[in-house]
């Protein structure tokens, strides 16, 4: 079922506004519209770091146009940038993904991260290792440094999530 309740730009729409180039990921508009000119790369980068434009009055993240405009239909579930970079709209660098095997593949720890390592908390003079496996936190034991802890959470990682790149 489709997360849109408007309707979508079609592809020929698409392709008749945009030109797209899937080695450098960029948008291109065709015509001048709105705030879009021809010849001009389109798109704006949100709070969150992804590229969007706006087309009809509809706002569109870029990632998933470029998914839209090489294969010419919608993605089914996520748009996951293989290289965490968020802006990188590179056809390589997307994967038509479950949210939870896009989420297997962060490359940064989430804000008020005590240890600043993905996977690792400093509690105490220690640092203790914890993954996620089938949405369930899992213990991977207490270290006497940041880097032995990060070492065996990569360890899971790398065995248990099917989305991770690291």
């Amino acid at each position: 079922m489709s997360k849109f309740k408007r309707p979508r730009v079609s592809i020929e729409k698409l392709k008749e506004l945009l030109s797209y180039d899937p080695d450098t990921g960029l948008f291109i508009w065709k015509i001048s519209k709105g705030k879009g000119y021809a010849g001009n790369v389109a798109g704006n980068q949100n709070s969150l770091g992804y590229l969007e434009t706006s087309i009809g009055g509809t706002h569109y993240l870029l990632h998933r146009l470029a998914w839209f405009y090489v294969y010419e239909k919608w993605p089914d579930q996520d748009i996951d940038h293989i290289n965490g970079i968020k802006s990188d709209n590179r056809i390589s660098n997307l994967r038509d993904v479950s949210k939870s095997v896009n989420r297997q593949n962060l490359k940064k720890p989430v804000a008020g991260n005590s240890s600043g390592m993905l996977g690792v908390m400093a509690i105490g003079n220690k640092f203790r290792a914890q993954i996620g496996i089938d949405g369930k936190p899992t213990y991977l034991g207490h270290f006497n440094t940041p880097d032995e802890a990060h070492q065996v959470y990569l360890e899971a990682k790398r065995k248990h999530h099917e989305g991770n790149t690291l």
